[in-house]
């Protein structure tokens, strides 16, 4: 095992490329259980849970092979089994995605409730009344069994706008028999690359973009390619180590259109950052000061299913925050637990007045001091890591698996950018 230690205090500078998207990686890993045909990944992230979701294919009897970096292929033939393992499925709770192409494929699936981040209750239910809305019987008693003969196209209607029930719920259409409607779907750009690779692999989905998709089952799909792509949030994360160290940093491979819901948010805070093609650039020279809502009244940061501000960037926001000159409220209305991180950043010289479980009150700019934190979920930790670089003096940073499940070679692109971080073993 190792943590992080950081000096801070140092600006970073430099160039780095923009990551696959880690939330696009993982459904389309899932769906390529839906053919027999050979199926190339272009730019998935090595990180720990593209990892998992790969040796879960492989405990089905898939073959997994990288071609080259971040370039992946799969071959899934034969589908010798439709459970996943325990000791994958308690990792990462990206495991309930192979429900829908189990089902599809071989009309059974079975698994654990699955793992992941510890940011508050994360319900299930969409997932299991989308796939009955389809034909499959759900059983929950102990672990979770989704059987079904045959599935059958419906209107569906999801009862919330989650991305991982929208994601099962289409790869289980594509193959079910006749039209499928499903309203309330979540519209994520990683979505979307979900829709564009099944499209790729012969499927009929229209609406991408949209929250109304519609789509026509189809007898079978074939093999693709299909680039994934980039991180919106990695490339949000980095935004905010470059200001809160006062410091600038260029990022490659980026898409303007997935950035317009974070330039508004990140706007409010005095942050602006220009592109070209698919160059953004963030410079030294930010005002850093929060911009009051007309009245000169406190602004808000709130997150909401997209084209809304993504709820990954509030830990994010919150540490900018305390580095900018006057007051905002984050309101992060989707986990009840995703903002109790925020004691860690008080106990660094932080402003911070939790108000609930969903609403901190952030008052900066703070001058941060070096601490020993823990890192309790991906965006969290992420969050510790810029705190830890904005800060005075020398920080430790445990549980960084939480992290790397989430950031490809995250240390290695921070010592490129001039950051002060090593990995020291721990007993």
């Amino acid at each position: 095992m190792y943590e992080y230690e950081i000096e801070g205090g140092f600006p970073i500078k430099g160039t780095i490329k923009a990551s696959g998207n880690k939330n696009a990686a993982l459904p389309c890993i899932a769906a390529t259980l839906l053919t027999k045909e050979k199926v190339v990944l272009k730019n998935i992230p090595e990180i720990e849970d593209t990892g998992v979701m790969f040796e879960i294919l492989k405990s089905f009897g898939a073959s997994v092979k990288k071609i080259k970096s971040n370039t992946w292929e799969i071959i899934a033939e034969n589908v010798e089994s439709a459970e996943i393992p325990a000791e994958f499925s308690k990792k990462i709770r990206a495991s309930i995605l192979f429900a829908g192409p189990l089902v599809a494929r071989t009309g059974k699936a079975i698994m654990n409730p699955p793992g992941g981040d510890v940011i508050g209750r994360r319900r299930l239910d969409t997932h299991f009344l989308a796939l009955q809305e389809l034909g499959a019987r759900v059983s929950t008693d102990r672990r979770f069994e989704f059987t079904a003969n045959k599935l059958v196209g419906q209107e569906i209607f999801l009862d919330e706008a989650s991305v991982t029930a929208t994601e099962n719920a289409v790869m289980a259409a594509v193959l079910a028999e006749g039209h499928t409607e499903i309203t309330n779907a979540a519209s994520e750009p990683h979505i979307q690359d979900l829709c564009n690779m099944l499209n790729s692999m012969g499927a009929k989905i229209g609406g991408i973009g949209s929250n109304i998709l519609q789509i026509d089952g189809v007898q079978k799909l074939h093999g693709c390619e299909f680039e994934i792509g980039p991180d919106f949030m990695e490339i949000g994360s980095f935004i905010g180590l470059a200001v809160s160290t006062h410091g600038s940093i260029t990022i490659t491979g980026v898409k303007e259109k997935d950035m317009r819901p974070l330039k508004i948010a990140y706007g409010k805070l005095g942050i602006q950052w220009e592109i070209k093609g698919d160059v953004l650039t963030v410079s030294e020279n930010q005002a850093m000061k929060v911009n009051t809502d007309l009245g000169g009244m406190i602004p808000k940061i709130d997150d909401s299913p997209w084209p809304g501000f993504p709820p990954d960037l509030t830990s994010i926001m919150t540490v900018i925050a305390t580095q900018v000159e006057g007051t905002v409220l984050i309101f992060e209305k989707m986990f009840e637990s995703r903002m109790f991180f925020v004691d860690k950043l008080i106990g660094m010289g932080a402003r911070i007045t939790l108000c609930d479980p969903h609403r901190a009150v952030v008052t900066g700019p703070s001058s941060l001091h070096g601490d020993h934190l823990v890192s309790p979920d991906v965006r969290a930790g992420m969050a510790m890591v810029i705190a830890a670089m904005a800060a005075r003096g020398t920080s430790r940073i445990s549980n960084v698996y939480q992290i790397e499940r989430g950031y490809e070679h995250l240390v290695e692109k921070l010592q490129s950018l001039g950051a002060h971080i090593k990995k020291v073993d721990v007993k």
